[in-house]
């Protein structure tokens, strides 16, 4: 048996890790001979396994970095990174999306990438399902059934990704054989709304061929179908809703779409696909939600080591490090050193946490400002506590490597955040950490590998994923919304009367909150609170730069600061007069210098500076070099990105030709064809 395996891999890997330059060079996929392929349960069951890939080597990899990850032994802080560059974390610089002049086309070949992956699962499905209608595959039928299931999954994820990165795209269900003419002729574009019910077909496939528990641990089941199911459809429902009149969606006033000879014919209700998707992101989030119960300790889901028996977990990552397996991560390693990795919370995340009696900060007399880190978290939302690091927060249970140690335990013990810090990936831009992810226990530690599960996919997304459908579709709460909202509120520990918290909420004031707007307006305070109990609750699961895309709230982003913790006030005392309690050895003594004076190197933004308001730090203001000195500004044309210049050159009515304006491809709105070009506007 482990022979065959062998054998399978081999020949997966000669099939997928041939070198080529673009889709025309790949060896053809159906050149490898597959009679003894394919044809058995464990060969499915292998195949489908390598698109769980963690690898974070995109060359020549066909299967990799699909899903969710903490990356495969890499120096990150894995999937709890993935939303830096919004309004509600950061790195040391922002993306560079938000910067004038940085982003060209040609910086990445995104077509290419999915297409490739892609043609890896349109293998799989058209010769198996072939082989499995004429009862030609071996081995248990529900097993077949269900890793067929796995690579419908896959393959409507791929183009889910796609979707929102590129928009129109091809609909491919077929390996395509190595000619010029037929792949220009696939690669025509089809209208987004198109793919995103393509992808709704084959969530649906995945849905009836796969198990309620997968054959084997640590695999997808039906309700992750469910779950992304509910995901793609609200995403595409409220990009449409936001985007409608513009060139953005199909049929809008300067839709590219509209050149292309083919799509002539095409026709678009717009406020009936809204209402189609809506509903569909409705009944599928129904499914998980009713099926699945929130589990009670919020930081265990992100923590622990062991997920295994958690209902709310639909799938995770297993980590370990042991004589026979290798795979970790560092995401502790980094979080036990004073919440280190180059990743910190902004001003505008922390304010968005209510009170635990359910009301903003701003309109409940129980909060008492955020001077100290004492005052910021007193009686707030559950999660925030679970969520961020606060001074006193036990880092580690071993006395061997606390940076600060308690002697009442001889425990390691959060003090004050990195701020100052030469080596970026140790350090913190906000003065906001990460605590989300800490398992604190002394086996993982700073510069240990860490082995702490990864949560993929949660049954949480589906109650919000409800909630926020629900809502759209009828302009109300009715239906299961009051039940879903008061169960996302009962785990957080905080008062259950949502409306209490719509009913005292001043738009005015949250406009901090990127979400707060679309289309360039602000949203409604019941919608608008639904969007904040999504963004607390998902908080750092790389679910944030898409939601402010799909709601189109970035428009308004024109010279924006983005702001840390209150530094000047007190917590500079921290770091100018250190009184931990009970260290066993002096903590240094750091003295700020502010951008803009001659007495040394700055190392903190200054105090009098205009976007300070006189005492919050400014992540990107320290050094002029910083991309985001001058502020974050947003190019609408960035909702999507471009296509590169190669997709063309491979596309022309003739091969080789610079005629562009034959390609059977349009660009996005706003981008030129030319490699090395900006977007219009700038």
């Amino acid at each position: 048996m482990k022979k065959i395996i062998i054998y399978v891999l081999i020949a997966v890997t000669s099939i997928f890790y041939t070198s080529c330059n673009d889709y025309l060079d790949c060896e053809p996929i159906t050149s490898v001979s597959t009679h003894i392929y394919l044809n058995a349960e464990t060969d499915l069951a292998a195949y489908a396994a390598k698109f769980y890939n963690d690898s974070e080597n995109e060359n020549n990899n066909e299967y990799g970095n699909i899903l969710p990850s903490h990356g495969s032994a890499t120096y990150n802080l894995g999937l709890f990174q993935r939303d830096n560059g919004t309004d509600n974390q950061t790195a040391d610089e922002p993306n560079k999306l938000f910067v004038k002049g940085l982003s060209h086309v040609g910086d990445n070949d995104l077509w290419h990438k999915y297409f490739r992956k892609i043609r890896a699962t349109n293998y799989f499905i058209q010769t198996v399902t072939e082989r499995y209608a004429d009862g030609k595959i071996a081995g248990n039928d529900a097993n077949i059934k269900h890793y067929i299931g796995e690579v419908y999954f896959f393959r409507a994820y791929i183009y889910f990704s796609a979707l929102q990165d590129l928009g129109d795209f091809p609909i491919l269900t077929e390996v395509l054989p190595d000619d010029y003419n037929t792949i220009r002729e696939a690669s025509k574009r089809r209208p987004r709304n198109e793919v995103a019910r393509f992808i709704l077909s084959d969530l649906d496939k995945a849905y009836e061929y796969m198990l309620p528990n997968a054959p084997m641990s640590n695999r997808l089941n039906k309700d992750c179908a469910a779950l992304i199911k509910s995901r793609v459809a609200l995403f595409e429902a409220t990009w449409e809703r936001y985007h409608k009149g513009t060139a953005f969606v199909p049929g809008g006033p300067g839709w590219p779409g509209a050149s292309a000879d083919y799509l002539k014919d095409f026709s678009i209700d717009i406020d009936s696909e809204i209402k189609y998707f809506l509903q569909q992101a409705i009944e599928a989030a129904d499914i998980v939600a009713k099926g699945h119960n929130l589990h009670n300790d919020y930081a265990a889901l992100f923590n622990s080591v062991d997920l295994s028996g958690i209902d709310e977990i639909l799938l995770w990552r297993r980590y370990s490090v042991s004589s026979d397996a290798t795979s970790f991560h560092f995401v502790v390693s980094y979080l036990q050193r004073n919440g280190g990795g180059n990743t910190g919370y902004t001003r505008s995340m922390v304010e968005s946490y209510l009170m635990a009696d359910g009301l903003p900060i701003y309109a409940s007399e129980n909060y008492l400002g955020d001077g100290t880190f004492e005052h910021i978290f007193a009686g707030r939302d559950g999660r925030m506590g679970q969520t961020i690091l606060k001074t006193g927060d036990l880092l580690s249970d071993n006395p061997n490597f606390a940076i600060w140690i308690k002697e009442s335990d001889g425990y390691g013990y959060f003090y004050r955040p990195e701020i100052f810090e030469a080596q970026k990936e140790n350090g913190n831009p906000t003065g906001y950490c990460l605590r989300k992810g800490l398992n604190t226990s002394g086996d993982m530690q700073a510069t240990k590998e860490s082995y702490t599960g990864c949560p993929v996919f949660r049954a949480a997304e589906a109650y919000l994923n409800y909630i926020e459908a629900y809502y759209e579709l009828n302009g109300n709460l009715g239906g299961n919304c009051d039940k879903y909202w008061k169960a996302l509120r009962t785990r957080a520990s905080m008062s259950t009367d949502y409306q209490k918290g719509i009913d005292h909420t001043d738009m005015n004031k949250e406009k901090q909150d990127w979400g707060s707007y679309s289309s360039g307006r602000q949203i409604n305070a019941t919608l608008y609170n639904i969007r904040r109990e999504r963004r607390v609750e998902l908080a750092s699961e790389g679910l944030r730069m898409a939601d402010l895309k799909r709601w189109r709230s970035l428009d308004q982003v024109k010279n924006i600061h983005v702001q840390g913790f209150n530094f000047w006030e007190n917590m500079y005392q921290l770091y100018t007069n250190p009184q931990a309690e009970d260290a066993a050895s002096p903590i240094a003594t750091i003295t700020p210098i502010e951008y803009g004076t001659t007495s040394g190197t700055a190392n903190i933004s200054a105090k009098a500076d205009p976007y300070a308001e006189g005492k919050y730090l400014l992540p990107y203001r320290k050094n002029s070099a910083n991309i985001g000195f001058n502020g974050l500004n947003w190019n609408t044309n960035k909702y999507l990105y471009p296509i590169s210049n190669k997709q063309f050159r491979l596309t022309t009515s003739i091969a080789g030709s610079n005629d562009y304006d034959t390609s059977t491809i349009y660009q996005n709105p706003g981008w030129s064809k030319n490699d090395g070009t900006l977007p219009d506007g700038e």
